[in-house]
């Protein structure tokens, strides 16, 4: 059974910098489009970013582009999302999952992988000074 876990969150300064991983188990992360999901206090879930199967494509959200580079270990079987820049906004429960493939819609990707991918518990970041 594939699961998903989701490490690296903490606390960071406004222009700091995070690097999560998710990495999976059961599975091979070169089998899997994984996706980037966060959830703020009191906000609906918001797609982030996802890598396509081969890792040669990913996508993110406007409010990341610039910032968040998405990428993935094919040996350590691990996908990292690296923030850099960070803002308060960007404070969140950051989850990953694995799924079917990525779209330039994330919110359509999201769906997809609510109803066909396997989600990690999610890992929290706060960005405050």
């Amino acid at each position: 059974q594939l699961q998903v876990v989701e490490s690296g969150g903490g606390l960071v300064q406004p222009g700091g910098s995070l690097r999560l991983s998710c990495a999976l188990s059961g599975g091979s992360v070169d089998g899997y489009a994984i996706g980037w999901f966060r959830q703020a206090p009191g906000k609906e879930r918001e797609g982030v970013s996802c890598i396509s199967r081969s890792g040669y494509d990913t996508n993110e959200a406007d409010s990341v582009k610039g910032r968040f580079v998405t990428s993935k270990d094919g040996i350590k079987n691990i996908v990292y999302l690296q923030m850099n820049n960070l803002k308060p906004e960007d404070t969140a429960v950051y989850f990953c999952a694995a799924g079917p493939a990525c779209s330039r819609d994330l919110g359509s990707v999201m769906v997809t992988f609510n109803n066909l991918g396997s989600w990690g518990q999610g890992t929290q970041v706060t960005v405050s000074s």
